[in-house]
């Protein structure tokens, strides 16, 4: 997954976000699964990035105004 930017989230539609923030999602719950089963991170700073990026598409949803 690349850095998301904010210009970019701001450009895309609804739609395109809620798709994003699903796959956004489904990499922390991978990652965090792997460092729950005893494994090791291959990069602690990915899981940082992902969570701000979660963050960041839930907030211009709701600037947007679409129900989550």
């Amino acid at each position: 997954m690349a850095v998301v930017r904010v210009s970019e989230l701001r450009q895309m539609d609804a739609e395109m976000l809620k798709g994003k923030l699903a796959e956004l999602r489904n990499e922390l719950r991978v990652d965090k699964g792997h460092i729950a089963g005893g494994g090791k991170a291959t990069n602690p700073g990915r899981i940082k990035e992902m969570r701000r990026s979660i963050a960041r598409i839930l907030t211009i949803l709701k600037e947007k105004g679409v129900k989550i």
